[in-house]
């Protein structure tokens, strides 16, 4: 059996890193915080102090880090996984960056005989804590057909976008396109039914009830009529930051995307609105401007 590596135990990474333990996999792991690193060893994983000791015991390690210049780091920089991990092995990028910080990585670790598989994926929190995340694996087919067995011990829908390395991201940045308008189109469908005298839950039944009824707008808007905008595993920051990736493909390509660009402001004032707000607490800038309040009656 493969041993496996991950490298970054935040929301997303801890809820993977349990199930891989859960499916028979030896794992290590690292965090720069100790308390994450001994949330892994609570899960039955190995915590190690850096992160080539995760390349030297790993056959393949998950990166599900932040940005791209952290990517960039953990795989090919001081210390990073290029330098302890053999041939033949394995590196799975799961975090969402832009697809130009993992194209360098390319020839980096082709030279040091390393496969690399592009693969971020949706399905937040829950769907890390589930195993049902989806995953955009970009690869080689054989290289994705090799480590399917470790992909489906955290994912549900694994796709093969592509086999360049990079598609996997690109198709991430349209679909968080997608995703940023829906969120701002849910905020304001919900206060604007409540401000003109509806119902906040009669509009929640009535919109998932519609032909737009989805995941998303049943998770988001039960969090927001319960008054629920942190700690629910979807922090603002990191939406932000995903829109930030789809305004710059969107640049770089030529394409107009005014629905995205609207939600990427919203997100940019929710940001210095309400920093440790989940993405939800968005709405409580357009109650200010309304006067309105989407709640649950008596709350």
């Amino acid at each position: 059996m493969k041993r496996i590596g991950i490298v970054g135990l935040g929301n997303m990474g801890i809820g993977m890193a349990k199930n891989l333990v859960d499916a028979g996999f030896p794992l290590s792991g690292f965090d720069l915080r100790q308390e994450r690193k001994e949330m892994l060893s609570e899960l039955g994983g190995t915590s190690v102090d850096s992160v080539s000791a995760v390349g030297e015991n790993s056959d393949c390690v998950f990166v599900m880090v932040m940005h791209g210049s952290q990517v960039q780091s953990v795989v090919a920089g001081d210390g990073g996984l290029l330098e302890t991990m053999r041939p033949g092995s394995c590196i799975i990028v799961t975090a969402t960056i832009n697809p130009a910080d993992i194209k360098v990585l390319i020839e980096k670790t082709e030279e040091k005989g390393i496969e690399l598989i592009d693969s971020p994926v949706s399905g937040g929190k829950s769907g890390a804590d589930s195993g049902t995340l989806t995953m955009m694996a970009a690869a080689k087919k054989e290289v994705l057909e090799a480590h399917r067995g470790v992909l489906e011990a955290v994912g549900k829908s694994i796709f093969h976008v592509g086999e360049s390395i990079g598609q996997g991201q690109v198709v991430k940045a349209a679909l968080q396109a997608l995703i940023g308008a829906s969120f701002t189109a849910i905020f304001e469908s919900l206060v604007l039914g409540t401000k003109a005298g509806a119902d906040p839950e009669i509009l929640y039944d009535v919109f998932c009830a519609s032909g737009v009824g989805s995941g998303l707008l049943k998770g988001c808007g039960a969090l927001i009529l319960d008054r629920k905008f942190e700690d629910t595993g979807s922090h603002i920051a990191t939406m932000y930051k995903d829109l930030g990736i789809s305004m710059a493909m969107a640049r770089e390509n030529g394409c107009a995307v005014f629905t995205a660009a609207t939600a990427y402001e919203l997100f940019q004032t929710g940001m210095s609105l309400y920093p440790e707000g989940d993405n939800w607490a968005i709405v409580k800038f357009l109650e200010n401007i309304a006067g309105t309040e989407v709640k649950r009656s008596g709350s």
